[in-house]
């Protein structure tokens, strides 16, 4: 049995790529091209195609990213935008950023991406005020349901006054190399925010992110608001702000970017394996709960997966019984895991003033009681991932 078995190995793809990278960063300081410049033109270019959307726009965060995707798709001061409580913080709070506010919707039973029959009952019943956008999350590397979304959008097109119709911006921070029929995540909605943070599958020596878009316009604008709002240096158009990529991590990206669909396909592998050995121990039903049952079918659930979305699995997540109490005995066998996310947006304290309380979304108060995130990375081998599971059928046998 392995030693211990991390979450996350950062350290094995760098003996991969050590070389390479080395190269890159050495490419940068020979230049002394540090903020911007051609690696970050370059990357904006490669992560384009990867996409297929029209353009993309290298920021300094997925946070950054998020923001500058929803000013750019119009979300202004008074605004308001449907999204996920089952998510990040900097998902809703790009939105405070951006001056709008937050409409929290429940999340699907199954896959815990935003649902799509709720936010439509919700336009049906009460149509927020002044919504601008629905802000769907690409949750642990699956696409939300972009096919009802879109209809959704559709439907809510004021015909004598288009620029004022609902748009979709995709939160694809979780969710690079993804697709949904086909169609990559980042060309899905008017706007998409992409993470390189540290732990996501393609990932930054530091902090970067990067917004994509199918309007060549909202890019032009994005390239104003991450350097000040300046079209031309010294002269400032409107209030933009700091988001300038670093070209050191533009360079690593580029890098990394090669590997990515390889790296994105173990991961399947990966949760593969995990699926039939779970399947196998009899831990698991793929049966969902009713949204206000508290009772799991089988000591382990596995979230459903959408026959349309191409997982990247950012994150392999199951849905268990006594989830906190199996959590302390991974740790006593040196298995690393996490819970993504303990608290739902609508019950954190920084969004009190939206009223919302506890029971008012059942769904995603329910799965942060029982999520948990197990070890997931390319270079985790058979034997780890065995072990993880063996481990948790000892903890419910």
């Amino acid at each position: 049995m392995p030693l211990a078995v991390p979450l996350l190995d950062l350290r094995r793809q760098y003996d991969g790529i050590r070389e390479d990278v080395l190269a890159a960063i050495t490419r940068v300081c020979d230049s002394q091209s540090f903020i911007l410049g051609p690696e970050v033109e370059a990357l904006e270019r490669e992560i384009a195609a990867l996409t297929g959307a029209a353009c993309a726009v290298g920021c300094a965060s997925g946070t950054e990213a998020l923001w500058l995707a929803l000013v750019a798709a119009g979300v202004k001061p008074g605004d308001s935008v449907i999204t996920t409580a089952f998510s990040f913080f900097a998902s809703a709070s790009a939105i405070v950023r951006a001056g709008a506010t937050p409409v929290f919707v429940d999340v699907d039973p199954g896959t815990l991406n935003l649902d799509a029959a709720l936010v439509d009952r919700q336009l049906r019943r009460k149509r927020p005020e002044n919504l601008r956008a629905i802000l769907p999350v690409h949750l642990y590397g699956q696409c939300a349901d972009m096919d009802a979304f879109e209809r959704i959008v559709k439907e809510n097109v004021n015909e004598n006054a288009k620029e004022f119709g609902v748009v979709i911006v995709e939160d694809a921070a979780q969710a690079i190399g993804a697709e949904w029929s086909g169609r990559g995540a980042g060309s899905l909605g008017v706007t998409a925010a992409f993470s390189f943070y540290p732990t996501k599958n393609l990932s930054a020596y530091g902090d970067a992110g990067i917004v994509t878009t199918t309007r060549p316009e909202m890019a032009e604008h994005m390239r104003r608001l991450r350097n000040h709002g300046s079209p031309q240096r010294y002269y400032h158009d409107e209030f933009g702000w700091n988001g300038r990529m670093d070209a050191i991590q533009a360079a690593v990206l580029r890098v990394k970017l090669t590997h990515i669909a390889d790296w994105n396909q173990r991961r399947r592998q990966h949760a593969a394996k995990y699926d039939r050995l779970f399947a196998d121990s009899g831990l698991t039903s793929r049966r969902t709960s009713d949204q206000t049952s508290n009772q799991l079918t089988a000591p382990v659930r596995l979230l459903a997966r959408s026959p349309q979305a191409q997982h990247v699995f950012h994150q392999y997540v199951i849905r268990a019984q006594r989830r906190d109490e199996l959590r302390k005995f991974l740790v006593e066998r040196k298995i690393g895991s996490e819970i993504y996310y303990p608290l739902p947006l609508h019950l954190q304290p920084a969004f009190s003033y939206l009223g919302l309380k506890a029971g008012d979304l059942p769904v995603s108060e329910q799965a942060a009681k029982e999520v948990l995130a197990l070890p997931m990375f390319p270079e985790l081998t058979e034997g780890e991932i065995r072990w993880v599971v063996e481990s948790i059928a000892d903890f419910y046998g």
